[in-house]
């Protein structure tokens, strides 16, 4: 309730929120929607090479300023850049956002390597501005009641996790599958998903040691393959001796849309958050004790714009950089392990 009244007092006394668009395909657009539900914000500027994206952005933004390319955007009078462009632009201009002294709200990846993600963190820091990404299952009621059971440690010491993300499908853009403009293959695009849940679950214990496989066509790859990888497997070991396992495909033939899971086993039971009937969108969490089972939650949860929408709100109450984003550069760093990258 505090914070409904304080969203309503920011509405009620203060201009909103001047925010640009960058990127307004179908998932720029839902961002851009949820984030104008909050009442929060105005679009002021948008910007998109395709004129069919611009139309339909501005359907619910009629009266946004068009504009051609970053440049253009960032001579506009903006708090904040919300991001949807391919991957491998994300790094380079978030950086140009926050030197701008603009806050921004990107798509995952934040950068298609850790040297990129750690270039934006210090980006955001040195420039004092609010960073957020698009890391979106962190705000389904489900993986949130999980947390708390495990935060309050309801399921006693947690030893292991099982995750996975397979899309019975791949994407429809060409440059997910050129290596040095999306970084990755499913690793990069679902993966992420995955290490950041269960990291954000256990609050990003420290990581041991990291083992993966990765396949192109059902044939094994290396990390250092141009070719992206369609499935992958790897096994997180935590210096608290717990043990994460994750696995990512697209193009799974899995006899349903998805299959998208979160299994989290301790010393005095489980949790499980799994999609309903393939769906991308609907999910159950239960709660285990030995042989019986108590659902937590289950659909409809209209989760899909919750980070934009939360990015916004703390904008709104002028929060500026969040040490916590340091979390992004510990998922990235695993996600080059899982390629077979490391730091020098």
């Amino acid at each position: 309730m505090n914070e409904m009244l304080a969203e309503q007092v920011l509405t009620n006394t203060t201009r909103p929120l001047r925010l640009g668009f960058l990127g307004v395909g179908w998932i720029g657009r839902h961002r851009m929607q949820a984030i104008l539900e909050t009442g929060l914000a105005q679009a002021v500027a948008i910007s998109d090479p395709s004129p069919e994206m611009m139309d339909e952005a501005l359907k619910l933004a009629p009266a946004a300023k068009p504009v051609d390319g970053l440049n253009a955007l960032l001579d506009e009078d903006l708090d904040g850049v919300v991001i949807a462009t391919p991957s491998a632009q994300h790094a380079e201009q978030s950086i140009a956002v926050l030197k701008s002294g603009k806050a921004v709200f990107c798509q995952k990846p934040l950068g298609r390597n850790v040297a990129e993600v750690q270039a934006v963190v210090d980006a955001a820091r040195e420039n004092d501005r609010l960073l957020s990404v698009d890391l979106s299952y962190r705000h389904t009621e489900g993986l949130q009641k999980i947390r708390e059971l495990i935060r309050s440690v309801g399921l006693g010491t947690v030893f292991s996790g099982d995750l996975v993300f397979h899309n019975a499908y791949g994407p429809d853009k060409p440059w997910f599958y050129e290596k040095a403009l999306s970084g990755g293959g499913c690793v990069m695009d679902l993966g992420v998903h995955l290490v950041d849940m269960a990291l954000w679950c256990l609050d990003f214990p420290a990581v041991s040691q990291i083992r993966s496989h990765l396949f192109s066509g059902g044939v094994p790859i290396s990390g250092e393959s141009d070719r992206i990888e369609d499935y992958a497997v790897a096994t997180i070991e935590l210096e608290t001796g717990a043990v994460i396992r994750i696995a990512c495909s697209w193009r799974l033939q899995a006899g349903q849309d998805a299959i998208i899971s979160a299994d989290f086993h301790g010393t005095n039971g489980g949790a499980a958050l799994r999609n309903v009937n393939g769906s991308f969108y609907d999910f159950t969490s239960e709660r285990f004790r030995g042989t019986s089972r108590e659902l937590l939650c289950e659909p409809p949860d209209d989760w899909g714009g919750r980070a934009a929408a939360d990015w916004a709100k703390r904008l709104a109450r002028g929060e500026r950089f969040d040490p916590a984003a340091d979390r992004l550069v510990d998922v990235a760093d695993i996600l080059d392990c899982i390629y077979g990258r490391h730091r020098d």
